[in-house]
C-alpha cells in the first residue's frame, strides 16, 4: 500500500500515468479507508466497491491513459446526478430506487478523463437545505463531528474533507457548494451559467443551479473544473492586480456575521492588498428585497422537483416548502426579479473586479434529525448561517468559497470570492494566491485515520 488515500488528485493522477500505481490498488485503498472511517462520518448514501475495482481496471487497461487528465482518480457523486447502473435518491423516500441507464454527463465526462466513481454521497431531501440528514443518514463535518457537514452538497464535501476521496462533484442552487465546503475547509467553484452542463432536477431550479467541483487544492479544483466544462480553465503564471471590494455586511436584512467570519475577511483583504491587488471596502447595493426574492425561488425550485412524488413520503419540512413554493412558479419562471438584481449588481462589478466577502455568518449548526424538525426553524437556522452565497446564484454569477483562517473551535473558516460572468479564471487565480500565501491543511485530522 503506497498511502494514496489523502493524496491529491493530481499527485494521483500523475502516479498512475507514470505506472508507478494501478488504478485498483488507488481504489482499494480509498474504499479501505471509506469501510474505516465513513461510519463516523455519514458521507455515502451508496459505496461501489466492487464495481469500483472493475471500473478501475478498466482505466488502467485503455490505450490513452498516459492521456487520462483524471487517471485512477477516485471521485464521490452527489446522489441527485445519474449514475449508470445505480439508483439517484435525492435523500427522499418518495424517489423511485431504479438504476439509471445512463450517466449524466458530468458523470461522463469524469469517467471519460479517467476517473473511477467510488459511490453517492448524503445529501438532504430534494437537495432542500443548507444541512445534510434524512432517510439515508447525517453527513457530519470531519473537523468536528458534532456540527453537520452543510447542504446539500454535505456528502460530498464531508468524504474529500475526510480524504475519502481526493475530488468530489456537487451542486450549488443556493450556496450548496459553497456552505459544505466553507464548513468542511475545503476550496469549490459554483460556475457561471453555461460554463459546466446542469441537468439537474426538474429544470435546474429555474437555472440557478450549477455543477461543479469539490477539493482540497485550487490544483484540483482548476483540474476537475476543465473536465466538467471539456475545456481547460487557463491560468496566468503573473496574474494582473486586481480591483477588489471587501464587504462583510450580510445581504440579507436582519442577519448578524460573527466576528471570525468579519476578521477572514479583513485579514484576506491584507493578504492581497500586499500582494498588489487594489482592495476596498464597499458593500454591494444589496436590494432590501433580496430575502424575499431569494425564498420565493427557493421554495418554487422545491415545488417543481416535488412534482410527481408521493408527498406522504416527504419529510414535513420538504412537504411545506413545496406547498409555499407552488404558487411562486408562475412568477418565477419569467426571470424578471432575477433580471432586475442582474442590473442593479451589474455597475458594482463594473467598478470592481472580484468580491470579497464571509463565505458564511457563522459556523454551522450541530448535527441532527433537522429533517424532522419544523419548516420555520429549518428555513431560519438555514438563513442565519448563510445568507451570502443566495445572490449569485439569483444572478447566475461565478462564486467560491476559500478556506482562510480557523473558529475557535478548530474547524477552518472562509472567505466568498464572486466575480462578473466568465470570471471564473480570474477568481481561481485570487484563490491560488491565497493558498499559496496562506496554506490551509488539505484533510480533516479525523480520529483513527
Amino acid at each position: 500500500m503506497g498511502d494514496w488515500a489523502g493524496r491529491s488528485a493530481a499527485e494521483i493522477a500523475a502516479a498512475v500515468r507514470g505506472k508507478r500505481v494501478t488504478p485498483r490498488e488507488v481504489a482499494a485503498e480509498h474504499l479501505a479507508r471509506i469501510e474505516r472511517l465513513d461510519g463516523r462520518i455519514g458521507a455515502f448514501r451508496k459505496v461501489r466497491a466492487e464495481a469500483a475495482l472493475a471500473e478501475a481496471d478498466e482505466v488502467a487497461s485503455r490505450a490513452e491513459l498516459p492521456e487520462l487528465p483524471l487517471a485512477g482518480v477516485p471521485v464521490a457523486v452527489k446522489d441527485n446526478l445519474a449514475v449508470r447502473g445505480e439508483s439517484h435518491r435525492d435523500g427522499s423516500a418518495a424517489t423511485p430506487d431504479t438504476p439509471a441507464a445512463e450517466d449524466h454527463v458530468t458523470v461522463a465526462r469524469l469517467r471519460a478523463a479517467g476517473a473511477v466513481v467510488v459511490g453517492l454521497t448524503n445529501v438532504p431531501e430534494l437537495c432542500v437545505f443548507g444541512t445534510t440528514e434524512g432517510v439515508f443518514g447525517t453527513a457530519r463535518n470531519p473537523w468536528d463531528t458534532s456540527r453537520t457537514a452543510g447542504g446539500s452538497s454535505g456528502g460530498s464535501a464531508a468524504a474529500v474533507a475526510a480524504g475519502l476521496v481526493p475530488i468530489a462533484l456537487g451542486n450549488d442552487g443556493m450556496g450548496s457548494l459553497r456552505i459544505p465546503a466553507a464548513n468542511c475547509g475545503l476550496v469549490t467553484l459554483k460556475p457561471g451559467h453555461g460554463l459546466v452542463p446542469a441537468g439537474i432536477g426538474n429544470g435546474d431550479w429555474f437555472g440557478m443551479s450549477e455543477n461543479g467541483p469539490l477539493a482540497t487544492t485550487v490544483e484540483d479544483l482548476r483540474l476537475m473544473l476543465g473536465v466538467l466544462a471539456g475545456a481547460e480553465v487557463p491560468g496566468a503564471a503573473e496574474p494582473p492586480r486586481r480591483r477588489i471590494a471587501a464587504a462583510v455586511r450580510s445581504p440579507l436584512a436582519g442577519v448578524s456575521v460573527s466576528r471570525p467570519y468579519t476578521t477572514a475577511v479583513r485579514e484576506a483583504a491584507g493578504v492581497l492588498t500586499r500582494a498588489g491587488h487594489r482592495v476596498r471596502r464597499a458593500e454591494p447595493p444589496y436590494p432590501l428585497s433580496l430575502g424575499v426574492t431569494a425564498l420565493r425561488h427557493w421554495t418554487a425550485g422545491t415545488a417543481v422537483d416535488a412534482e410527481g412524488l408521493d408527498r406522504a413520503l416527504l419529510a414535513r419540512r420538504t412537504r411545506v416548502h413545496a406547498a409555499i413554493g407552488r404558487r411562486f412558479v408562475g412568477p418565477v419562471r419569467t426571470g424578471d426579479s432575477r433580471e432586475r438584481l442582474r442590473a442593479r449588481l451589474t455597475p458594482f462589478f463594473t467598478e470592481y473586479d472580484v468580491l470579497l466577502t464571509p463565505a458564511l455568518a457563522r459556523r454551522s449548526p450541530e448535527a441532527g434529525p433537522w429533517h424532522e424538525r419544523g419548516w420555520l426553524r429549518n428555513v431560519l437556522a438555514n438563513t442565519a448561517y448563510s445568507p451570502f452565497t443566495p445572490p449569485w446564484n439569483l444572478t447566475g454569477w461565478p462564486a467560491m468559497s476559500v478556506p482562510f483562517g480557523t473558529l475557535p473551535s478548530g474547524a477552518p473558516c472562509a472567505v466568498q470570492l464572486v466575480g462578473r460572468p466568465g470570471s471564473e479564471a480570474v477568481l481561481l487565480e485570487l484563490a491560488e494566491e491565497l493558498q499559496t500565501l496562506c496554506p490551509w491543511p488539505r484533510t480533516a485530522p479525523v480520529a483513527g485515520s
